[in-house]
């Protein structure tokens, strides 16, 4: 089975899980909070709303390129965690390829701009 993950857009989170090509259970999560306090427990209870154990996951693909830069940051972080803790696959959604071959790997974000976080300093 295969976890799918995506957080680039801004206040949404898309998750689901799918079987041989057909989804079985998808959700979409609309969120003015962080993302990285919904997408944990939307993956748990996405999981137990099908009766599907975690360790019954065996590849995580995940979006790693779009408007967030923060919420790109936190699905991609969240699926090579996932994928280390559990040595299965991560993908990136665009290609479906890992950057090796081993049983785990590491998707890097690939973002659209430079990144806008901090506040501008005040010159004196």
């Amino acid at each position: 089975m295969t976890l799918y993950i995506n957080t680039a857009k801004i206040n949404l989170i898309n998750i689901a899980i799918s079987n041989n090509g057909c989804i079985l259970v998808e959700k979409k999560i609309n969120t003015k909070q962080p993302q990285s306090e919904k997408i944990l427990t939307g993956i748990q209870r996405l999981l137990k709303s099908k009766n599907i154990k975690l360790n019954q996951i065996n590849k995580i693909q995940v979006e790693n390129r779009g408007e967030s830069f923060t919420g790109l940051r936190t699905g991609v972080a969240i699926a090579n965690a996932l994928g280390y803790a559990l040595l299965i696959k991560v993908v990136n959604q665009f290609n479906n390829q890992s950057g090796n071959t081993k049983k785990f790997n590491i998707i890097k974000p690939i973002y659209s701009k430079e990144p806008n976080i901090t506040v501008a300093r005040k010159k004196f």
